[in-house]
């Protein structure tokens, strides 16, 4: 009996192996209503979908999916013609089969071999029944804004929804556990902001617990994601995470941007690719943005990433055309102290930006037949005249080298504030200040350190009746 037992566990024990061995993808779909159609299996990556496999249905609309490579696990896409589409959780076991009735695809989908599959389907409709119901909720609540018994019996009801909703989430997450659907669902979750309690000695609760509410959600906003687990990069997760984060929840100041990029990397270290992928985001985002100041989170972003080493999937040219980039920012970032100029002027005497003694200089490069500068010019003097009186000077460079169109310009205009003039750039105001383009404006203060950059002529009085109120605090 014993020797009969060891024979046939020998027999199992390799169609076990072969089975844990088992690579590449198949997956059979019918989709019932498509017979002789193309339809294809897409994924995510950040906020883009990409096609990874095509499938022409036959005559009983009946297809496989095949490779002999095993897919990369996440969210995959049916695509169907009409541009619909259905997901499915690719995991470790890419061999099951599906069907659904194509008008009707999310309501009739079935899976055959993926537990975890089904068990998505089932959260999916779950999740959107309960998102159904709030946003039933939301509208009773603005329909009936003016009463007040009925708003505070709905959201009561909003409290008790959202409540249950939280409970059915984690559910989801524990009776799963250890799979890809719990890694997502738990990957959604926002922080439990906890009730803080303030004394009530305070003279502004509200402020306070606003400013509580918001450091707790800043510093456990990504608590819920395993940056280690790189299944959550073919999702579209991971990117809407970061997003959010950088675009709404952290304060828009690179000091405050830069220590959160710190945090976040350091919890990216343990899987290369998803540090690639959070870097490849930063370093994307920070350099399309257009608020002012977020050049000096690309330094970073450069300095310790690109140009140290550490971004292995970049090539020695992009690193080389990035470093000279960085270079042409690095002398011009806020709060640094402006490089001095000293050039020739039209009234024939040398003049030099140290010089200046006023509370705010303003700096700016224009030409006088940019087409862009015969709009800004026109204003900035109008806005000059207005404020010359109030310590406030404008040192302005043209960055073109025909003098008489220049000195006619002024004599044309009037323009009477310190007019430079370099047509050697022996002053190297080019790269000082990254001078690619004209008009540029920089605001300086009295110690000649640069305060703010790039700003239209609108936006000059504003910022600096601002920064005057922000210094008397």
């Amino acid at each position: 009996m014993g020797k009969y037992f060891i024979v046939v566990l020998l027999s199992i024990f390799p169609a076990i192996l072969f089975g844990q061995l088992k690579t590449g993808y198949e997956i059979e779909v019918t989709l019932d209503g498509l017979s002789d159609s193309t339809v294809f299996m897409a994924y995510h990556l950040g906020d883009k979908q990409y096609i990874k496999d095509t499938l022409k249905l036959d005559r009983s609309a009946h297809g496989i999916f095949r490779g002999k490579e095993t897919l990369p696990q996440g969210i995959y896409m049916i695509v169907l013609p009409g541009r619909k589409y259905f997901e499915i959780l690719i995991a470790a076991d890419q061999y099951f089969s599906l069907r659904c009735v194509y008008n009707d695809y999310f309501n009739t989908l079935k899976f055959i071999g993926s537990d975890e599959n089904s068990a998505f389907i089932t959260y999916q409709k779950n999740w959107m029944s309960m998102q159904q119901k709030s946003a039933e909720l939301q509208k009773r609540v603005q329909n009936n804004k003016h009463n007040n018994d009925s708003v505070k019996i709905l959201t009561a009801e909003q409290k008790s929804l959202e409540a249950r909703m939280m409970k059915y989430l984690k559910s989801v997450i524990e009776v799963n556990n250890g799979n890809l659907l719990s890694g997502l669902v738990k990957a959604m979750l926002p922080p439990e902001i906890p009730n803080f309690t303030i004394p009530a000695v305070v003279a502004n609760p509200d402020s306070i617990r606003w400013i509580l509410n918001y450091n707790y959600n800043k510093d456990h906003y990504f608590d819920n994601i395993d940056f280690t687990d790189e299944r959550l990069l073919r999702t579209p997760i991971i990117y809407s995470r970061l997003n959010t984060f950088f675009t709404n929840v952290v304060i828009q100041a690179p000091d405050s941007i830069n220590r959160e990029i710190d945090k976040l990397v350091k919890k990216c270290e343990g899987n290369n690719k998803v540090y690639q992928f959070v870097a490849v985001y930063l370093f994307n985002h920070f350099r399309e943005s257009e608020i002012m100041g977020h050049d000096a989170v690309m330094v970073k972003l450069a300095d310790d990433i690109y140009l140290s080493g550490k971004a292995d999937w970049v090539s020695k040219e992009f690193k080389d055309d990035l470093r000279k980039q960085i270079e042409l920012l690095r002398p011009n970032l806020i709060g640094k102290k402006a490089r001095d100029l000293v050039m020739d002027s039209y009234s024939g005497i040398p003049v030099s930006l140290y010089d200046v003694q006023k509370d705010f200089t303003i700096l700016y490069f224009w030409e006088p037949n940019c087409g862009h500068c015969k709009e800004t010019t026109p204003k900035l003097k109008a806005y000059y005249d207005k404020a010359k009186n109030k310590n406030i000077e404008i040192f302005a460079v043209c960055t073109q080298s025909d003098k008489q169109k220049w000195t006619q310009y002024i004599e044309e205009n009037q323009i009477t504030w310190i007019n430079g003039w370099d047509p050697r750039r022996s002053s190297h105001f080019d790269s000082y200040y990254n001078v690619q383009s004209t008009p540029l404006i920089y605001i300086l203060d009295k110690n000649k350190v640069i305060i703010a950059k790039k700003l239209s002529v609108e936006d000059i009085g504003p910022f600096i009746e601002n920064y005057r109120k922000m210094k008397v605090r």
